[in-house]
C-alpha cells in the first residue's frame, strides 16, 4: 500500500504517477487531431463516416485492452503480470506504413484506427500497470508531437497531414514494445470472458449511439459530438490512469491525484471553449453550434465516473467478474436508453444529460454492490472465526451431551 512508504518516497511516487498520468494527453489527442485534420482533408459527408470510425475504433481499443491488459489484471490466482505483444505492434507498425501511403483515402483511414487505437491503448495500459513510466513518457512525447505537426500541416491545407500523426504512433508502438523483464501472466479462461463481455457489452453504446447520430441528425451533429466527446476525454485520462492503478491495489494517493487532474482539465476546457481555441481546432463544426453548454455536461458526465471507476475496480481485484458483468449489462442498457431519450429531442445537450444521469446512477449501483459483497465477506469470516473458536459449535447434541456425562 501506498501509505505505508516513507513521506519522500510517497512523493517521488506521486510525481511519477503525475507525470505518466499527463502523458495519457498523447493517446486522448489521436482522435481529436484526426477529427481536427480530417475536417480540411475531406468533405462533410466522410468526416461524419470518420467520426463513427473514430468511435468504432475507441470500442476496439477497449476490446484490446480487456483481453491484453485488463483479463490479467483481473486474475486474481496469477501474479497479474502484463506485457505489449509482439504481434500487435507489427501490426501497428505496418497499418501505420500503408496509411502513411494512402492519407488522402478516407476508407483506408477508417480501416486504419481501430489497428492503430488498439495498439496505443495496449501500449500505454501495459506501461502504466507494470510502472514503465521511462519508456511511457518518451512514447508520450513522441505521438504529442506527431499529433501537433499532423494538426499544424492540416491547418496549412497539406494533403500528408495524417503521415506526422500515424509516424508518432509508430515510433511510440516500437518504444512501448521494447523487451522487459517479466512474462505476461496466463489469464484465467473464465475470467477473460466475463472481462471481454462486459466491457463489450459497455464500449458497443458509443459507435451504436453515434452511428444513430449520423443518420437522425446529419454529419455535422455526429462531427460535433465526436469532437465533444473526443475533448471531454481529457478527463478519461486520469480516470483510465486511476483505474489500472486500482487494479492493481488500493491507492489513496493515486485517488488524490487523479482528481485533482479531472478538476484541472475541467477549468482547462473551459477556458480553451471560451477563448476560441477549440472552435479554431474543429472548425466549422464547432462553432456553427453553441458548445458551451453541451461541453460543460461532458465535462460532468466524465468526471462522474470517478465515483464509479473506485467500487469498480475494488469489485474487480476481488475477481467478481460475474457480478460486474451482470451490473454493466443492466448500466449499459440503461445508459443507451437515457441517451437514446436525448437523441428523440433532437438535442446533443440531451444526450450528454442523460449520459451524465446514466453515469452517477451507476456509481451509486457500483457502490451497493461492493458494500453488499465487503459485508457478505466480513460476516463469513467472522462465522468462520466463532466455528475455530468453538469448534464444538454446531455439533450433534446428543454426542456432545454424552462427552460431558
Amino acid at each position: 500500500m501506498t501509505t505505508d512508504l516513507p513521506a519522500p518516497l510517497r512523493m517521488r511516487r506521486a510525481m511519477t504517477s503525475l507525470i505518466t498520468l499527463l502523458g495519457g494527453v498523447s493517446l486522448a489527442v489521436i482522435p481529436a487531431a484526426t477529427v481536427s485534420i480530417s475536417s480540411r482533408l475531406f468533405s462533410e459527408q466522410e468526416q461524419g463516416v470518420i467520426a463513427v470510425a473514430v468511435m468504432v475504433a475507441t470500442f476496439a481499443g477497449q476490446l484490446a485492452f480487456a483481453v491484453v491488459v485488463e483479463s490479467r489484471l483481473s486474475s486474481a490466482a496469477t501474479e497479474r503480470r502484463v506485457v505489449f505483444p509482439l504481434w500487435l505492434a507489427a501490426l501497428s507498425v505496418l497499418t501505420a506504413i500503408v496509411l502513411a501511403f494512402n492519407a488522402t483515402n478516407p476508407v483506408v483511414l477508417c480501416i486504419a484506427l481501430p489497428i492503430l487505437v488498439a495498439a496505443l491503448e495496449v501500449g500505454r495500459g501495459v506501461s502504466v500497470a507494470e510502472r514503465l513510466d521511462g519508456r511511457e513518457i518518451w512514447a508520450s512525447v513522441v505521438v504529442g508531437i506527431g499529433a501537433l505537426l499532423g494538426v499544424a500541416a492540416g491547418f496549412a491545407g497539406q494533403s500528408w497531414a495524417l503521415i506526422p500523426l500515424v509516424a508518432g504512433i509508430a515510433v511510440a508502438t516500437c518504444i512501448r514494445c521494447l523487451p522487459v523483464e517479466h512474462e505476461a501472466s496466463r489469464p484465467e479462461p473464465a475470467v477473460m470472458g466475463w472481462v471481454v463481455a462486459d466491457t463489450a457489452i459497455t464500449g458497443v453504446i458509443y459507435p451504436l449511439l453515434n452511428a444513430m447520430i449520423l443518420t437522425f441528425l446529419g454529419p455535422s451533429d455526429a462531427v460535433l459530438f465526436i469532437s465533444i466527446a473526443t475533448v471531454s476525454g481529457l478527463l478519461a485520462i486520469p480516470l483510465n490512469f486511476l483505474r489500472l492503478r486500482l487494479l492493481k491495489e488500493h491507492s489513496g494517493l493515486d485517488i488524490v491525484v487523479s482528481a485533482g487532474a479531472v478538476l484541472a482539465a475541467v477549468v482547462a476546457l473551459v477556458v480553451l471553449e471560451l477563448s476560441g481555441v477549440l472552435g479554431f481546432v474543429f472548425g466549422e463544426a464547432w462553432t456553427a453550434s453553441a458548445t458551451l453548454l453541451p461541453l460543460v455536461l461532458a465535462c460532468g458526465w466524465r468526471a462522474a465516473s470517478l465515483a464509479t471507476t473506485i467500487p469498480f475496480a475494488a469489485l474487480r481485484r476481488r475477481g467478481e467478474v460475474r457480478l460486474l458483468t451482470g451490473l454493466r449489462a443492466a448500466v449499459s442498457a440503461m445508459t443507451f436508453a437515457l441517451a437514446a431519450l436525448g437523441l428523440w429531442v433532437q438535442s446533443l445537450s440531451a444526450v450528454f444529460i442523460g449520459l451524465l444521469v446514466a453515469e452517477l446512477l451507476s456509481a451509486v449501483v457500483y457502490e451497493w454492490a461492493r458494500r453488499h459483497r465487503t459485508s457478505r465477506v466480513q460476516r463469513a469470516a467472522t462465522s468462520t472465526a466463532g466455528k475455530v473458536q468453538n469448534p464444538g459449535r454446531g455439533a450433534d447434541p446428543e454426542a456432545t451431551s454424552g462427552a460431558s456425562v
